[in-house]
């Protein structure tokens, strides 16, 4: 079966055994001469080391004896750059990304702007013009963070239909409006959504879906509150509506009850809706590896917090 990591014959690479169980920068530390750490981590964030002939960014990615580790010579034309997104990690199966607040993960109907998948297949397309990515899970237009996506429809199957027990962890930080009360707790309500598409809570089964949110308040300061969200079911809006029903709305977040204006305010330094998916861990669906990413909180959420 072909990868889309596969390299053409012009393309140049030095390959090493791997002779004993080790970590992937370790690895490269101690196997090539004279390298640093900074340049073992450039080569991996630029995508330029392969492992048994598939792209590897993860530093602490495990190698067993027998297991061929290569390193390009040269960053290969494929190389993906995109103002909106950043490729976490690849391999033949996955895609994780880091995406930009400001852009839609799919297309919807009537816009025509920029979308993280549309984004994604022109980049496999590069390599095959067959290939395509399947969408696993979104975020809002506004929220940032990791989003995972998959590269086969197999794939994407068997995370719809195992979600539950595949992901280990999956978590947000967020600016809230007010100082929390609380330092943490958990909210449980039933989400339904209305004609207008949206999202309203009850606390006893109305027929909607069970949605779980623990959360953890890691700073308070300037009448706004720093919170980590832990999500334990993954409903549309979830996050909103449940820190909307704290009385704790999201910064920037209008549609569910936020009266801090950071769109088009010159005075305030956001200037963004105030989430961010900063980590995510899921068990490999063909290898069965944990594998566990995350992303710093964006400077703008703590910049409101000084």
């Amino acid at each position: 079966m072909s990868t889309y990591s596969d390299y053409k014959a012009a393309n140049h690479y030095t390959t090493y055994m791997v002779k004993e169980p080790t970590e992937l920068m370790q690895f490269l530390m101690t196997t090539i001469s004279g390298i640093s750490r900074t340049k073992a981590k450039e080569y991996l964030s630029q995508r330029m080391v392969y492992v048994d002939k598939e792209i590897t960014t993860q530093y602490n990615h495990p190698l067993k004896p027998g297991q061929l580790v290569q390193v390009a010579k040269n960053r290969h034309k494929h190389a993906f750059a995109n103002k909106w997104v950043r490729i976490v990690y690849e391999d033949a199966f996955l895609l994780v990304v880091e995406k930009k607040e400001g852009i839609l993960t799919n297309a919807i109907a009537g816009d025509r702007h920029e979308n993280v998948k549309a984004i994604l297949d022109e980049y496999v397309k590069r390599q095959n013009k067959t290939f395509s990515v399947h969408t696993i899970h979104r975020l809002d237009r506004g929220t940032s963070g990791l989003l995972l996506f998959a590269k086969r429809r197999d794939i994407q199957k068997f995370f719809t239909d195992n979600w539950q027990d595949i992901v280990t962890d999956r978590r947000y930080v967020a600016v809230v409006q007010g100082e929390m009360e609380k330092d943490k707790g958990t909210v449980t309500s039933w989400l339904s959504e209305n004609r207008l598409f949206i999202s309203y809570s009850s606390p006893y089964d109305n027929g909607g879906k069970q949605a779980v949110t623990h959360y953890q308040t890691l700073q308070r300061r300037n009448g706004y509150s720093l919170v980590e969200l832990k999500l334990e079911t993954g409903r549309k809006n979830q996050i909103r509506v449940h820190m909307s029903d704290l009385h704790h709305p999201i910064v920037g977040d209008h549609k569910y009850g936020s009266t801090v204006e950071v769109y088009g305010d010159r005075s305030n330094p956001v200037g963004r809706f105030c989430l961010h998916a900063y980590r995510l861990a899921f068990r490999h669906p063909i290898t069965g590896e944990v594998l566990k990413f995350e992303t710093p909180c964006p400077v703008a959420f703590t910049s409101l917090l000084k």
